[in-house]
């Protein structure tokens, strides 16, 4: 008799005169399965409550998952969690503070110091050219993939028609009973827009409320861009040659303020390059692609949403980024402004002024997940199947139904194992 290891890397065979039968007792499964030839004594496999584990020579563990649940909701009451834990936040603030009792200067690498960082700047130059390629290519498949999005909260579904599914929260939700009201989506609804003010010296003059107007609003993405290296001439930013010095929390020396050039004379229409930075208008901007075309736009809008959010992830690992710990407002830059326009949770209390903390890559740019639907034009999604449906990206499943391969990644999300039953099946199952 022939067994088989499939969870190893490469596949064992070893003839059995007597085979044992495979314990499925609690005990049991966590036994191993398949008998391994003892001649490999450096690899041991088993499988555990149907996922695959390799344990090798040096104990690590390689699990294959199916599938996996996407993060849950944070609710609206409460504060944001930390990125990083509370307690070494403070175990650092003691020690900047304890160096500044001493007359220590904090020791700062670039870019914490004002300076460039040389290998990043081909990554925000990359991150720019393909945040371009993904609103073109975006904007064309939105002529080609139906897209809706509700009018009363920021659900979106991208299908023929939108789904049955009662998971609505808008304002007005209790009238309808959870039932969504779809509206035909924009390119908004797909890349959720989120914006930062610009600003000429990110270590000068903090934006107060009363000079807000003073500031240009553009995405956050950009200006992070801005500041890594990228230079726009709509959007001048100041290049330090010298280092800023830092005692615990006060600037001791940043050059003295700079005043802003002015700015070059920039055309209003959407044909105009600093137009292609924006979602605004984009749909009239680009035309519908044709057959032949959609399956290579599809894949090109994949791999550019792909290099976009890994470029954003290296370059928040280097620059600060701050996001509100209870609503959606974005500052790139070491320190929060003071703008206050906050208006979540207990914002009476803190007199609309944000809650400032480190900001996660999905706060930059947001994944915005939808269902996924294997058919466009099939059946809508029921709540009562809801547990067996999967999730991904908007614009990975946009780009899916236009030909694009779905990255690795997001397989697992988007459950495309599971075989969604009909509803009266779905009562036997356990």
């Amino acid at each position: 008799m022939l067994l088989v290891s499939p969870a190893c890397r490469g596949v064992y065979l070893q003839t059995v005169d007597q085979p044992k039968p495979i314990d499925l007792s609690a005990r049991g499964s966590y036994a191993s399965c398949f008998q391994i030839s003892r001649s490999i004594p450096k690899r041991e496999c088993w499988m555990r409550l149907g996922t695959f584990v390799c344990i090798n020579q040096n104990k690590k563990r390689h699990v294959f998952t199916q599938n996996v649940d996407l993060p849950p909701v944070l609710p609206k009451n409460k504060k944001k969690p930390y990125p990083v834990p509370f307690k070494q936040i403070q175990e650092e603030a003691r020690k900047d503070k304890k160096l500044a009792q001493m007359g220590i200067e904090k020791q700062l690498d670039p870019p914490k110091n004002g300076l460039l960082v040389p290998s990043l700047v081909p990554v925000a130059s990359q991150v720019i050219d393909n945040w371009k390629l993904l609103i073109k290519g975006l904007a064309q498949l939105l002529h080609v993939v139906p897209v809706f999005a509700c009018s009363e909260c920021g659900a979106v579904h991208v299908a023929s028609s939108g789904h049955s599914i009662k998971d609505c929260n808008g304002p007005t939700s209790s009238q309808r009973r959870g039932s969504h009201s779809w509206v035909k989506g924009t390119i908004n609804d797909v890349l959720i827009p989120v914006e930062s003010y610009h600003m000429y010296d990110p270590f000068g003059r903090r934006i107060k409320h009363e000079t807000r107007f003073d500031y240009e609003r553009i995405p956050a993405l950009v200006e992070l861009c801005i500041q890594a290296g990228v230079d726009i001439p709509e959007y001048p930013c100041r290049r330090r040659t010298q280092p800023i010095r830092m005692m615990g929390k006060r600037v001791i020396e940043r050059g003295g303020y700079v005043r802003e050039p002015d700015k070059p004379q920039t055309s209003s229409s959407l044909s105009s390059p600093l137009a292609e930075l924006d979602t605004l208008g984009a749909c009239e901007r680009y035309p519908p692609p044709t057959p032949e075309d959609i399956p290579r736009i599809a894949q090109e809008t994949m791999d550019a949403y792909v290099k976009v959010r890994l470029g954003v992830t290296k370059l928040m690992s280097k620059f600060t980024v701050k996001a509100c710990g209870y609503c959606s407002e974005v500052h790139v830059g070491p320190w929060g402004h003071s703008v206050k326009l906050c208006g979540e949770f207990k914002h009476q209390w803190r007199d609309g002024k944000h809650g400032w903390q480190d900001a996660l890559v999905d706060e930059v740019f947001p994944p915005n997940y939808v269902w996924h639907v294997r058919d466009l034009k099939g059946n809508p999604l029921t709540g009562s199947l809801r547990r067996f449906y999967g999730k991904a990206p908007a614009l990975v499943e946009i780009c899916m139904h236009s030909g694009a391969r779905v990255p690795q990644r997001y397989k697992a999300m988007m459950r495309l194992d599971i075989i969604v039953p009909d509803s009266q099946e779905a009562d036997m199952v356990a």
